[in-house]
């Protein structure tokens, strides 16, 4: 008798394929079950479920993680989640990831700290959860240092272990020019509906082939940075200037989660705040309310410049809105307020670690 073929050679499934496909569909279909079976409370019942987490002590980490695990668990969930929890403007709480997109609040700053490495030029921002100057406090962010050429860029991502472009964690990254004196702030995603990607070659995220249809391959410039030159090496602290596209808090909170907005924001224009000669100690002094306590050049405070279209002073120009400085050896202290939001405020205090060849 002939040899009877093998089942794959007879075109044939072999009985054990089809059980764990079986099996894989019916796991599949159990976890829509269970998915479906959560989004199915009445909308009344979900927000009040939503509600209650919120109001239960979760006003800092960790206990917050408690809402975010609510918008997790299916998209009706984070609609809920989105319409209780209310904006970093309002609450003065970080909540999701999107929050780090958002302005800060006006009443008081959010308070945080960057630690460096400097092994491996990476710097990871926390927010600070208690009034100490410095604690464990929440991860946010990091960014590492890159040498391209002639430029100097910081990458910044969600994921304090995957720090390229390429990564779906990826917000944005801070390039600098050959002096180090001019820099130009990316974000990962269109600021508003119609945004168009900055053109340039060192501006795109990938190549011509792009990763995934949902990820973005540009990048977009939402700000730019500057120090005056020094080349004659004169005395005098550093001087600073700014011109951001900040979101507006007039957006709702539900667009803001979009990471998108349905117009161009205005330009938020920032100098730093001029420090005074102190005579006994013979150095350039700042108020910083105790956030600093180590003389740096690194230290800056930057308020609104003053806009010589409005004839009324309307902006405040004491009102600090975003402060850096050092506490310790690799340990910096950083506050910011609307409408400045962690994302940018993060940018503008890594511009300071840069080496600047034209600045004092």
């Amino acid at each position: 008798m002939p040899r009877e073929k093998p089942a794959a050679e007879r075109g044939e499934v072999p009985e054990v394929v089809e059980v764990e496909e079986k099996a894989e569909e019916g796991g599949q279909a159990e976890a829509e079950e269970q998915e479906e079976r959560w989004a199915r409370l009445l909308p009344e019942l979900l927000s009040e479920v939503v509600r209650r987490v919120e109001a239960s002590g979760g006003e800092r980490w960790p206990a917050r993680k408690d809402v975010v695990s609510c918008a997790c668990v299916c998209r009706r969930w984070r609609d809920a989640a989105v319409a209780v929890v209310r904006p970093p403007a309002v609450s003065g709480k970080i909540t999701f990831p999107s929050s780090l997109k958002q302005p800060g609040t006006r009443e008081f700053p959010m308070q945080c700290f960057i630690k460096r490495n400097k092994k491996n030029s990476t710097f990871y921002l926390y927010l600070g959860l208690t009034t100490a100057t410095v604690d464990k406090g929440k991860f946010l962010m990091a960014a590492r240092r890159f040498r391209r050429g002639p430029h100097t860029e910081y990458i910044i991502s969600l994921d304090a272990d995957d720090l390229s472009q390429g990564s779906n964690a990826y917000m944005g990254k801070l390039r600098s020019d050959f002096w180090g004196t001019n820099f130009k702030v990316y974000d990962s995603k269109p600021p508003y509906d119609g945004a168009k990607a900055s053109s340039s070659r060192s501006s795109r995220r990938f190549g011509s082939r792009r990763i995934s249809p949902q990820v973005s391959a540009g990048n977009y410039e939402v700000g730019q940075l500057s120090y005056k030159y020094n080349l004659l090496k004169s005395r005098g602290p550093r001087r600073m200037y700014c011109a951001l596209e900040c979101p507006s808090t007039q957006e709702t909170w539900e667009n803001s989660l979009k990471s998108k907005f349905q117009k161009p924001m205005g330009t938020t224009v920032l100098r730093n705040k001029a420090p005074r000669w102190h005579e006994h100690l013979q150095c350039w002094c700042l108020n910083f309310h105790g956030r600093v306590t180590v003389a740096s050049v690194k230290n800056f405070q930057l308020v609104a410049a003053a806009d010589p279209n409005d004839p009324t002073g309307s902006r405040d120009e004491d009102t600090v809105l975003l402060q850096f400085g050092k506490v310790d050896d690799d340990i910096f202290t950083m506050d910011y307020r609307q409408p400045l939001s962690a994302f940018q405020a993060f940018a503008i205090s890594l511009s300071s670690f840069g080496t600047k060849l034209a600045c004092e």
